[in-house]
C-alpha cells in the first residue's frame, strides 16, 4: 500500500509497465529510455505512485545507458565486453524486480542509480 490510500488498479499497472517497458531496450535502441519517459510524462500528473515508479525506473535506465557507454569504450581493452554482458545481465534482473515490487505496491529502489530526476 502507498502512502495511506489503497492504489487502484490502473495506478498499479501503470507503475509496473514503467519497469517492464524498459525491457524494449533489448530490442530497440534507446528504447530502455523512451518507454518509460513516455509512460512517465504521460501518467505522472494523475498518480504520486506512478510518477515515482516512472521517475525511479528513468533514473535506472539512464544510468544503466551512461554504464553502457562507458564500457562501450573499455571495449578496446577487451574488459568492456564482460562489464557490457554484466550490466546487460544486472539490467534484466533488476527491472523484473522492481516490475514484481511494483505491482505488489512495494517501494524499490535500484542499486548503483543515478538520482537525476
Amino acid at each position: 500500500m502507498f502512502d495511506d490510500y489503497p492504489l487502484t488498479q490502473d495506478e498499479r499497472t501503470y507503475g509496473m509497465l514503467a519497469h517492464l517497458i524498459a525491457l524494449t531496450g533489448f530490442i530497440i535502441p534507446l528504447g530502455n529510455l523512451i518507454g518509460p519517459l513516455i509512460i512517465w510524462m504521460l501518467k505522472k500528473d494523475q498518480s504520486e505512485w506512478i510518477d515515482k515508479q516512472g521517475r525511479e525506473s528513468l533514473n535506472f535506465q539512464i544510468s544503466i545507458t551512461l554504464y553502457a557507454v562507458a564500457s562501450g569504450i573499455l571495449t578496446f581493452i577487451a574488459v568492456g565486453l564482460v562489464f557490457l554482458a554484466l550490466i546487460g545481465l544486472f539490467s534484466l534482473v533488476m527491472i523484473i524486480v522492481a516490475t514484481v515490487r511494483a505491482h505488489s505496491e512495494e517501494e524499490f529502489q535500484y542499486p548503483l542509480c543515478i538520482r537525476l530526476l
